[in-house]
This record gives C-alpha cells, sequence and structure tokens, in this order.
C-alpha cells in the first residue's frame, strides 16, 4: 500500500518506518489498547508455568480474556503458540482471575467470566502466506492483525480476515490440547443466530442489519448471546435473534434517548445482555424508519 500526504496540490510520500523492536509494538499497543480493540489492560509480560504471556487483557462486553503475542519474525507457528496459551488459560483459570482482580482492584468470579469466547491476538508488521492461510478456519479462536509505522507519525493496523467457511472442528485431532480447545471453545457466527429464529424474525434482523451497516465503518460482531454493532470498538447496538422476535438493544445510558412512542423500555436495573441501558422486543419491520432513528441517536453519540 503506498501512502501519499497532499501539499499544496503536490503529492509528497510517507514512508513506512520499520518498528527497531518487538517491545516498540508491545509498548505501543499496551497504552492504546482500549482505543484499539477495545479492551482492558490486565498484565504485561504475565508469566505461568514456564509460559510467558506477553499482554493479558480481558474484554469487559464478552467477559472474557484475551491474550495478545506480538511478533517480528515469520518462523513461527501462530496455531502451536495460540494453542499453547488457551490451554494455559483454560487450565489455569484461577491464576488467571487473581491476576485481573489484583492488577484492576476489581472483583472477578469465575462463574461471571465467559470461558467459551477466550482469544489470543497476533501482531506483527507482517505475516507469512503460511501463517494466514494456517488460520484460514471460520471459528479458530486467533486473530492475525498487520502493524505498520509511517513517517508522518501514523499507525495503520489491519486484520486479516479468513474467507473461509470451513470449520476447525472438522478437522481430526490426536492431539489432547487441540481436542480440550475446540470443544470448550466456540468463536461465534452470524449463521449461528440466525438458526436460532424463524423466517419472519431472519427477515426483520436482515433488512435491520442491511441499515445499521450503511451507517458506514461499522464493525459487526457476533458474540455467544447477540450480534454487536461496533462504531470505533464501541457498540452502538446489539441485535439478539429469538424464535417469535428480535430484541434490539441501544448502547445509551438511561433518561438520554429521545423515543416520543416509547418503544424502548430502561432495563438499566435488570439484567440482560447486551450492552446499554435500553431494549426492545421487535415482532415485525412495520416501523424501521423510526427504529432507525433511534439507532442513529447511538451512532452519533459515539462519533462525538
Amino acid at each position: 500500500m503506498n501512502l501519499y500526504q497532499l501539499q499544496k496540490n503536490e503529492l509528497k510520500e510517507i514512508k513506512n518506518i520499520p518498528f527497531k523492536l518487538e517491545k516498540d509494538i508491545q509498548k505501543l499497543v499496551e497504552n492504546n489498547l482500549s482505543a484499539l480493540f477495545g479492551l482492558e489492560f490486565v498484565k504485561s509480560e504475565f508469566q505461568l508455568n514456564g509460559l510467558r504471556v506477553d499482554t493479558l487483557s480481558f474484554d469487559e462486553q464478552s467477559k472474557s480474556f484475551t491474550i495478545i503475542e506480538y511478533k517480528k519474525g515469520k518462523s513461527y507457528s501462530v496455531i502451536d503458540q495460540g494453542y499453547s496459551y488457551l490451554s494455559l488459560l483454560l487450565n489455569n483459570k484461577a491464576d488467571f482471575i487473581l491476576e485481573y482482580q489484583e492488577q484492576t482492584n476489581k472483583l472477578l468470579k469465575k462463574g461471571d467470566v465467559d470461558w467459551s469466547q477466550s482469544k489470543v491476538i497476533f501482531i506483527s508488521p507482517q505475516f507469512t502466506l503460511f501463517q494466514k492461510q494456517s488460520i484460514d478456519f471460520k471459528d479458530l479462536p486467533f486473530e492475525l492483525w498487520e502493524i505498520k509505522k509511517y513517517s508522518n507519525n501514523t499507525i495503520v493496523l489491519n486484520q486479516h480476515k479468513s474467507s473461509s467457511q470451513a470449520s476447525v472442528k472438522t478437522i481430526t485431532s490426536n492431539d489432547d490440547i487441540t481436542k480440550q480447545i475446540n470443544k470448550e471453545i466456540v468463536v461465534y457466527t452470524e449463521q449461528d443466530h440466525l438458526d436460532k429464529g424463524t423466517d419472519e424474525t431472519r427477515e426483520i434482523y436482515s433488512q435491520l442489519r442491511d441499515r445499521i451497516l450503511d451507517l458506514g465503518e461499522i464493525d459487526m460482531v457476533p458474540t455467544k448471546f447477540y450480534i454487536g454493532f461496533k462504531l470505533n470498538k464501541r457498540v452502538i447496538t446489539d441485535l439478539e435473534i429469538q424464535r417469535k422476535q428480535l430484541k434490539v438493544r441501544i448502547n445509551l445510558k438511561a433518561s438520554t434517548l429521545d423515543d416520543p412512542k416509547g418503544l424502548f423500555r430502561d432495563v438499566s436495573d435488570v439484567g440482560h445482555w447486551g450492552i446499554g441501558d435500553y431494549e426492545a422486543a421487535i415482532k415485525s419491520n412495520d416501523d424501521l424508519d423510526y427504529l432507525m432513528s433511534l439507532i442513529k441517536q447511538s451512532y452519533q453519540f459515539q462519533t462525538k
């Protein structure tokens, strides 16, 4: 990718500046973990049972741990390392809980964590074709992110996304660690949620999803209980497909949503999945224009 800066109608090339050390990438990411990934920083260089986790973080939205590993070299297997880290996590849950509590001074119970959504993020200036192909499954709990630094102090972070519909669970393995992780950890897809609904609820969802994505720069993130729609790493709304209805939640604080028709209810004091203080049960697509006007309030709030 070639980048240029326009100066008085003349293009000046913006050159790539390689990171000198792997540690430079780590410091940059850890100092900006929330902005880059929407994650809470827990611990740098967390060591346990002979393994060292570069960055331990926690995802407040999915209630799960995320391990981040930084690489400058190309001669390593992301699959082998990824499974090793997840095995360490799943077999030492109490240690990770304790580390979180000690580092953040917040209470976290074992039952509060959704271990099934744990994942490993690899960050490197460049991945080989073999490394990219090795994670070419729709449900592998590993992510590859390439990071670049440029001469105008611009940082570019791009995720390699699999286009394959193959499932890692269809691959026969004699390795006990791989079997354990594939059984316990689940990477949820949009299709998993679509399978829960009827033709009617799927139709409502599809129309609403397309309108939300048309707002621009929206990432769709399926989780265990709902599909979140993120702008700048923050959920603006989430949709939960049920058999007879579509539950919609808007990420705004109580008393801030302008809803003259009273479509949404305040669930700030009620236990619920998803993000935000407003929830509605949608059973038809008769008034999607009005519904979108409410979702746009959250979109506009997140862009401020």
